[in-house]
């Protein structure tokens, strides 16, 4: 059973009900577990030790530690929570006064430091107080899981492994789940299934090594860098460009992700894999560099000290200025920009394979640092097959989701193409695994290829090629653009999802809804109500669903005075809104990632709604100085005139609700804070597995279809209460003024909202068409765009991607 925000249940499968989970631990990860665990409606027990010198009986001082802990996480950025309320389902104790509590609980969660000592004093307690056939679990980043079972009792070994979460844990997808010797079997089987329905997490199963999967490849590609850095004399802001986005990997760079993790934690983690590893071929670059332990000793560990590999201060003239840390006086220097020819051309480059071909091939500086590292780290992971993972996708899942790469490995690897990299791991002094030779000798020339729509891995020990485990029954649109596809534009493509659904995927930059994108939406719905199909979905696997319209075409047309272009795109896009809502058949929106304006306001007139957990959406078009243009206005308009009729309800503060939400372009951090705002509504769903979220949307097409679909029609009723009503939403914009949250600008973007949200002219309550609020949507829209002070927000924000205060 799929778990969604409206239709929530913790029985995944006959073997567990999970209701109540204790973690072990609020540090970092403890109390941002527990967080994640509320988020999907289980409740949590939280436990940590007792301050020293707590007087027994005053339980406020003797939860400290934890109470701080859980505060601390809950109002850290990014957010643990989908929605603040969600706290209210962690209770707080500790190891003296509460542990008992665990008697109550389905699921023990273990995440205090990471020493195996400590960890056994706890276990004792665990092994008095839980319930026979309970989960036990360790968070465990590399202690063995036969070391943590050894000495417990069976049925606690039967019942424990490991569950290694990546921090932050409601933002990194990865779960690795590492089982002990003695691990039922049908528990590893409940986890994997447990963890990706209901956690949402990318589940690998890993075999009990030092530091497992993500980590092992993870930290070998980060002290190759550090190696390479030295060898090449380079800077950290030189490797932190080259290791960024332009290899598919986080803007942050390896030196900056340092600082983020703490120069402690990478040490720690660098030297259990050397000490633990002695067969490792590899195991030299795992030793702890020098300028770490000179970091390390001067407490200088990353933003946890406020600076790492860099520092922030503030200069003479006042300013802030960050300081980059020297290899060669083991000091800090002001930042050096970076210049390398190649990486300015991979820029232009918006495609990934193509960008890092280009760079494994150049001949500079930057050339060489990428050609070294990519070749490293091939021979490495080549090399960890079996030692730590049968199949080679695991490997790529790790990295792809723990580590946030882009492409995994093996995938980065086929871009670059196996005979295009072997003379690179040659000239590096690296050899190859034998089944990768036995692989090319058999004619082999990639790890991935796709069959029918299948994407299939290589598999060493049979020598063939296997669909990768789990993927069967989902929807992934790379995977059908070759065999699947039915139309395209270049912007806009329509694919075949089966059973009479077919999907329309964007593939404009950054996802805008352009022309050639509201021509393929209009197209698709058309295509399946001619040849009496389910429906439609509209989805897409880009990092974001859509930043909505395409503000170059219309900044342009502006500029050129061209307002009856502009008239008709504004129109156009309307009736894409409404022809989306009023479609004979469903029309479902998937949206995930950023949704923006127009992005917005297409899920909103979606059949139903398909939407991410992490799905941050919002209709945000004052501050390009517009209002919402594309039905959102109307929208949100025709959902506080639904509330009005329900008992309890002051029709005004409704009113003034959804308008702030617009006036001061308020975005939703989660798919269920998009409820609460009414983005969403009660009936559109919230898939918490990102991968999950095509396949449930062509599940709810047909389930609608079943249940005997009715197209909808424009509504006609919508009741707006008139400018007799205006005072108290001027009233609003007067104090945000005048608490300088708005300027002038703003004051009068607010007001075109207020009127088309009060319907217009209009005096006393009057009842509506959507076309009429239309209509004054397009007359706001317009009017805007002859302002200078919008024209320079939409410049602004075209230039800088950040919106402009004038």
């Amino acid at each position: 059973m799929l778990l969604t925000a409206n239709a929530p249940s913790h029985t995944s499968n006959a073997y567990r009900t999970i209701k109540k989970v204790a973690v072990l631990g609020s540090g970092v990860m403890g109390s941002r577990i527990a967080c994640h665990f509320a988020n999907i409606g289980v409740k949590v027990l939280l436990l940590d030790i007792v301050p020293k010198d707590a007087p027994a009986g005053d339980k406020v001082a003797r939860n400290t530690i934890v109470n701080k802990a859980l505060s601390e996480a809950i109002k850290g950025k990014p957010a643990p929570l989908y929605v603040d309320e969600s706290a209210k389902l962690i209770e707080t104790g500790n190891f003296e006064d509460d542990f008992e509590k665990i008697k109550d609980c389905d699921w023990v969660l273990e995440a205090v430091v990471e020493r195996l000592d400590i960890k056994k004093l706890v276990y004792e307690k665990v092994e008095k107080y839980r319930k026979s056939g309970s989960l036990i679990t360790s968070n465990t980043s590399g202690i063995p899981m036969f070391m943590l079972a050894a000495g417990q009792s069976e049925d606690f070994r039967r019942n424990f492994l490991g569950t290694h979460f990546f921090n932050p844990p409601r933002y990194l997808r990865l779960l690795e789940i590492i089982p002990g010797p003695d691990t039922d079997p049908k528990l590893i089987d409940f986890m994997m299934h447990y963890g990706e329905l209901f956690l949402g997490k990318q589940m690998v199963l890993c075999k009990d090594t030092p530091a497992f999967i993500a980590n092992r490849v993870g930290i070998y590609a980060m002290s190759k860098i550090f190696a390479l850095t030295m060898e090449l004399d380079m800077t950290i802001e030189e490797v932190d460009k080259l290791t960024g986005s332009a290899m598919g990997r986080p803007n942050s760079g390896t030196y900056r992700l340092g600082d983020m993790v703490g120069l402690d934690t990478a040490a720690k983690v660098n030297g259990g894999i050397y000490d633990n590893c002695p067969n490792d071929e590899q195991r030299d670059l795992f030793k702890v560099p020098e300028f770490l332990k000179v970091l390390e000793k001067n407490n200088w560990l990353g933003d946890k000290s406020k600076q790492g590999f860099y520092k922030k201060i503030k200069n003479a003239a006042g300013e802030t200025e960050i300081l980059s840390f020297d290899f060669k006086t083991l000091d800090y220097r002001a930042k050096s920009d970076v210049r390398f020819d190649s990486l300015k051309r991979a820029k232009d480059m918006d495609s990934l394979p193509q960008r890092i071909k280009f760079l494994f091939g150049a001949e500079d500086k930057a050339g060489v640092f990428v050609r070294r590292s990519l070749a490293g780290l091939f021979a490495y992971v080549s090399n960890r097959i079996p030692e730590i993972s049968d199949g080679l996708y695991l490997i790529d899942d790790g990295l792809r989701t723990g580590f946030a790469w882009d492409k995994g490995p093996f995938e980065v690897w086929d871009m670059i193409g196996l005979q295009n990299s072997l003379k690179a791991i040659e000239d590096e002094g690296l050899t190859i695994s034998d089944w990768v030779k036995e692989m090319i000798a058999a004619g082999h020339t990639s790890f991935y290829k796709i069959e029918n729509g299948v994407r299939k891995y290589y598999d060493q020990t049979t020598k063939s090629y296997k669909t990768i485990p789990g993927t069967e029954s989902l929807i992934i649109l790379e995977n059908l653009k070759e065999t699947k596809q039915i139309w395209t534009n270049g912007e806009c493509a329509m694919l075949d999802l089966g059973d009479g659904v077919v999907g329309v995927e964007f593939r404009s930059k950054a996802n805008s809804l352009g022309e050639s994108v509201i021509k393929g939406i209009n197209y698709a719905i058309e295509y399946a109500e001619k040849n009496g199909l389910n429906g439609v979905v509209i989805g897409n696997e880009a990092p974001n669903f859509s930043l909505g319209a395409n503000l170059a075409l219309v900044q342009m047309m502006a500029y050129e005075g061209e307002w009856d272009e502009l008239y008709f795109a504004i129109k156009t896009f309307q009736d894409t809104a409404m022809r989306i809502r009023t479609a004979n058949v469903p029309v479902i929106v998937a949206p995930h990632g950023m949704t923006l304006g127009g992005g917005c306001e297409y899920t909103m007139h979606s059949a139903c709604a398909v939407a991410s957990a992490e799905t941050y959406i919002g209709l945000v078009e004052v501050g390009v100085g517009l209002i919402p243009g594309g039905g959102g206005t109307k929208e949100f308009t025709m959902r506080a005139a639904e509330k009005y009729s329900k008992p309890n309800v002051v029709e005004i503060s409704v009113l003034q609700d959804y308008f702030l939400s617009i006036a001061t372009a308020k975005v939703a951090t989660s798919g269920n804070e998009a409820r609460k705002l009414g983005i969403l509504r009660d009936t559109d769903k919230v898939v918490v597995n990102l991968n999950h979220r095509l396949k449930v949307a062509k599940e709810t097409i047909l389930e609608l279809q079943a249940a005997g679909y009715t197209p909808r029609v424009e509504k006609k009723d919508i009741k707006v209460m008139g400018r007799n009503v205006l005072a108290p939403l001027y009233a609003a914009i007067y104090g945000m003024y005048n608490g300088n949250y708005a300027s002038e600008h703003d004051m009068k973007i607010a007001k075109k909202v207020a009127y088309v949200m009060t319907g217009g002219d209009l005096t006393g309550v009057n009842y509506v068409s959507e076309s009429y609020l239309l209509g004054l949507e397009r007359e706001a829209f317009l009017s805007l765009l002859g302002e200078k002070k919008t024209l320079e927000r939409i410049a602004h924000t075209l230039k800088t991607g950040k919106p402009l205060r004038n």
